[in-house]
């Protein structure tokens, strides 16, 4: 009898400590970790509050980009900030899909530097390397509060010599894309693109 008891007093207690325990959320683990947290919650921004960006903010955008990993570390990039308003109209006008940036207090051109590729003018490495300072560029706006959007460039010629003529880029200077950044003007929610079915594990 004196056994019985016992149990069942174990029981109670073990029962109690399970309800106790809180469960683990892996959704707000993942989510608590300020750079996933970032990445989860980028999203692109295309209509910007009449506010300015501020100069450390902008230098931080730009230290973010060229921390990109880049092809035998060429680094083939520079970029062009953009803070004049009647550029910014101009590109909004010639662009077509770039019309937000008329809009926003800045906006900074990614281009490809053809001078320092790995393979020279016929480098397919280039692209590769100002998509991933491109990214870097657009998370580190998230983090601090700002928006921003990737309007493309290349490869499509006539907005690149567009581009080249309204900056007046060197010829061995091709421009990427265009990001508008600024203050969001509203709140705005990123998109949930998680899927299952693009995941696969060892083979197809």
């Amino acid at each position: 009898m004196t056994q019985r008891i016992v149990s069942v007093l174990f029981l109670i207690s073990s029962l109690w400590l399970v309800s106790c325990t809180p469960t683990v959320n892996h959704s707000k683990r993942m989510d608590s970790n300020k750079t996933v947290h970032t990445i989860l919650n980028r999203k692109s921004v295309r209509s910007y509050a009449k506010k300015l960006v501020e100069k450390e903010k902008v230098d931080t955008l730009l230290r973010a980009a060229m921390s990109a990993p880049t092809a035998v570390n060429k680094q083939p990039w520079a970029f062009v900030v953009i803070d004049n308003p009647q550029i910014l109209e101009k590109l909004s006008t010639s662009l077509p899909y770039a019309k937000m940036a008329a809009s926003a207090p800045m906006a900074i051109v990614v281009c490809g530097d053809l001078n320092k590729t790995l393979r020279g003018q016929d480098d397919p490495y280039w692209p590769l390397d100002c998509s991933a300072a491109s990214e870097n560029l657009l998370l580190a706006a998230e983090s601090m509060g700002l928006g921003a959007v990737w309007t493309a460039v290349y490869p499509e010629k006539d907005r690149t010599e567009i581009v080249s003529e309204i900056l007046s880029l060197p010829e061995y200077i091709v421009s990427f894309n265009l990001i508008p950044v600024g203050y969001p003007k509203h709140p705005e929610e990123p998109k949930d693109k998680f899927k299952e079915e693009n995941i696969h594990y060892n083979q197809w």
